[in-house]
């Protein structure tokens, strides 16, 4: 189910890129993704993400950001380390997003679960976005 409502910086996301519109290399599947723009006059509906790899990169790159998170990913992603592919911020659209879901509550109701990134993770996200644009 897609989010309805802008959600903030830092924030993370799974992120269908497998809705169509991309093609490899690009991301062609979901993913978890770190919500990087906050909510822009006249542009309703959209953010910018990068997403987020859970498999160690090849090569050592100031665009790739190693991030440890403190408690493992729901399942299927479930792990305490992500690397942030900072060389592929995209703008999407909400129906591409959706929240980490956690099962259902006493009535039936689906359960989400807001995870923020550290202001400190995300100042290195933001410098290895300069990096993967080529502005350092």
């Amino acid at each position: 189910m897609a989010i309805r409502y802008p959600v903030g910086p830092k924030t993370l996301v799974l992120c269908d890129y497998a809705m169509g519109g991309f093609c490899e290399p690009e991301m062609v599947k979901r993913r978890p993704a770190i919500v990087i723009s906050p909510r822009l006059p006249h542009r309703d509906g959209l953010c910018s993400v990068v997403p987020i790899s859970l498999t160690a990169p090849t090569h050592n790159v100031h665009y790739v950001v190693k991030l440890d998170f403190l408690e493992p990913l729901p399942a299927p992603f479930d792990s305490v380390v992500g690397w942030v592919k900072c060389d592929m911020v995209a703008t999407v659209s909400f129906n591409r997003l959706d929240l980490f879901r956690t099962g259902r509550d006493h009535e039936g109701k689906r359960k989400y679960l807001t995870i923020k990134v550290s202001d400190e993770d995300f100042e290195r996200v933001k410098h290895g976005i300069l990096c993967g644009l080529g502005f350092r």
